[in-house]
C-alpha cells in the first residue's frame, strides 16, 4: 500500500483550513463557527506532523508543538462552551445576530 506523501498531507490540510474559514466566515450558530475553528486547528496539527515526518523525521518538534496546540484548543473549546452556555441562558438564543447587546 502506498503511504501518503507530503503533497497529500498539504492538501489535506489545506481542504480543511479553507473549510475551517468558510464555515466561520458564513455560519451564524456559535456551535458551529467553534467546530470551524477547532478544524483550521486540525489542520495546522497536521501541517506540524507531515512537516516534521518529511523534512526532520529524526525529530519530535513537530509532535511537541502539535501537543501544544491541542492542549490549547481544549483551554479554547471549555471557555467557549462555558461563554455560550451563559449566552443561551441569558437570551435563549445561541445565534451571533442576537449577541450586539453583549458590546455594551
Amino acid at each position: 500500500m502506498m503511504e501518503p506523501g507530503l503533497y497529500h498531507l498539504l492538501f489535506i490540510s489545506a481542504a480543511l483550513f479553507f473549510i475551517g474559514v468558510f464555515g466561520f466566515f458564513t455560519r451564524r450558530n456559535l456551535v458551529t463557527m467553534l467546530m470551524s475553528v477547532e478544524l483550521v486547528l486540525n489542520s495546522v496539527n497536521l501541517n506540524f506532523i507531515a512537516f516534521n515526518k518529511y523534512l526532520w523525521p529524526n525529530k519530535l518538534d513537530g509532535l511537541f508543538f502539535s501537543i501544544f496546540v491541542i492542549a490549547i484548543a481544549a483551554a479554547e473549546a471549555a471557555v467557549a462552551i462555558a461563554i455560550i452556555i451563559n449566552l443561551y441562558r441569558s437570551h435563549h438564543s445561541i445565534d451571533v445576530e442576537n449577541t450586539e447587546e453583549l458590546k455594551f
